[in-house]
């Protein structure tokens, strides 16, 4: 069977669990500069460049995977959320893009193989592919609004070596996430497809959207459906949103996806929202039964958590839902579906 055929068997018959925050639980380490540099001959402070823990303190990102994996996590991602040469260039790392993902990819795989190896229960590795820093939908000068930043073609060229490089790496999927604009949502998921096809083997990809205000909106002005109205021709394996807010405030958007996505879905919110000095306050047992609620309503088959979330959470999470039947996945209409800001509906 192909990861693929596997998870689809599993998630018929329970709610599969999703790993936690990473940026949460590498701050608890209090590393310094010299421990992100390590041996590296780099001219920038790389504190705070997380990815290239993947290179300098591998054991550290190892151990963050199998504390979540202990937790109950049926997947887990790479460490690899700015790990393209738009995003690497804040730190001057450019050149350690390709070490950085196969990196990831293998310390993410190693970590399952040995949960597995306890248990016998089947992991997944995703490859996790953060938005970048640039936007090709919205100028960031104010005075000239067809300015872009980064065009097109150049984006999905980054997103392209970032996906060959966890496919070799031995990603069983391609998560595209925390997508706040949807055309470099596309950029992705297009430069993911091509990837799987120059690789000749199924990886399957998985998209999540994240909203910026409480209009229900990302940054470049789609509402949920709208994006996946946008997305749907590639066909992913999940769709979903993650980040932004706390598992309450997530609930009412899950709630319309759940209607209009005939895939699965995966969700993984924030633990609540920060206080006033950015820190996440919300408990593990919050989160898990915030959570719940949208499994008691039949809105997802896959949960997790991102910024603020610990392994603790997963446990909670886990354990709050075990046992319980994951959403159906409906049969929709055939209708033509399109979208601009809003989506639209044109009855065959």
């Amino acid at each position: 069977m192909t990861a693929e055929e596997k998870l689809r068997q599993l998630a018929a018959d329970k709610i599969l669990i999703f790993d936690g925050g990473y940026g949460t639980s590498i701050q608890k380490h209090g590393l310094t500069e010299a421990d992100y540099r390590g041996s590296l001959d780099l001219a920038k402070d790389q504190k705070g460049n997380n990815d290239l823990l993947c290179l300098t303190r591998p054991d550290i990102v190892e151990g963050i995977h199998a504390a979540y994996l202990a937790a109950g996590a049926d997947m887990i991602e790479t460490n690899t959320f700015s790990s393209t040469k738009i995003a690497m260039a804040d730190y001057g790392c450019e050149h350690l893009v390709w070490d950085i993902n196969i990196a990831a990819a293998k310390l993410a795989r190693s970590a399952c193989e040995k949960a597995t190896a306890t248990d016998g229960k089947p992991r997944f590795v995703c490859g996790s592919i953060g938005p970048t820093n640039k936007t090709l939908s919205i100028s960031p000068d104010v005075n000239d609004p067809a300015y872009r930043e980064v065009d097109y073609d150049t984006l999905k060229a980054d997103y392209r070596e970032q996906c060959d490089a966890l496919i070799a790496g031995g990603v069983d999927f391609l998560l595209v996430e925390t997508c706040f604009d949807t055309l470099n949502a596309k950029a992705a998921g297009m430069a993911a497809r091509e990837a799987e096809e120059a690789a000749g083997r199924s990886v399957p990809l998985m998209l999540s959207f994240t909203i910026t205000d409480m209009s229900g909106r990302n940054l470049s002005g789609h509402t949920i459906n709208a994006f996946w109205y946008s997305l749907r021709h590639l066909k992913p394996l999940t769709i979903g949103v993650n980040c932004a807010f706390g598992a309450d405030l997530l609930r009412p958007y899950l709630s319309e996806l759940s209607k209009n996505a005939d895939t699965l879905i995966l969700a993984y919110p924030n633990a609540g929202l920060p206080n006033e000095l950015g820190q996440y306050d919300e408990l593990p047992e919050t989160t898990a039964r915030l959570i719940r609620d949208w499994v008691d309503e039949g809105l997802v088959n896959m949960v997790g958590g991102c910024c603020g979330t610990t392994p603790a959470h997963i446990g909670a999470v886990a354990k709050a839902l075990e046992g319980h039947k994951p959403r159906l996945v409906p049969e929709l209409e055939v209708v033509t579906r399109l979208a601009g800001l809003e989506p639209m509906h044109i009855a065959a």
